[in-house]
């Protein structure tokens, strides 16, 4: 990475099975790696189906956000990935669920797909925007 580039971490989320930065700072930007719906402690995929990884993938990024010195708020896209497309509408009441209390919810796109890593339902990318940058 450059200097213009960080890795970001919290022990709130799951750790990565594979080569890559969970969290990646780029000037104001902070970006979270696809997420899936695993356990922090255990990294055991959610049960439950896809509105459930939904919320277990929500609650882990919250769970972090203090560790990475952002709200919620400052999300100002998502990208989701889903096997099950037919459930979306269970995958976007988890979503609204999740962000209530954002009074502007951020630009998203969702996009069906064949397959996700280790076996899950759905996959959801973020990007944050810090302006007050230290």
């Amino acid at each position: 990475m450059t200097a213009a580039h960080r890795v970001l971490t919290s022990d709130r989320l799951p750790k990565p099975r594979f080569h890559y930065s969970p969290v990646v700072k780029a000037g104001p930007w902070i970006l979270v790696s696809g997420m899936i719906a695993l356990d922090a402690e255990t990294g055991v995929l959610a049960a439950g189906g896809p509105a459930a990884e939904t919320a277990k993938i929500m609650d882990n990024l919250k769970a972090a956000l203090p560790d990475l010195g952002l709200t919620i708020a400052q999300l100002c896209r998502a990208r989701i990935y889903t096997t099950q497309f037919e459930q979306f509408p269970a995958i976007n009441e988890a979503w609204t669920v999740a962000l209530k209390a954002v009074k502007d919810p951020p630009a998203r796109t969702s996009v069906g797909v064949s397959a996700l890593p280790l076996g899950a339902s759905v996959e959801i990318e973020f990007e944050f925007y810090e302006e007050n940058q230290s």
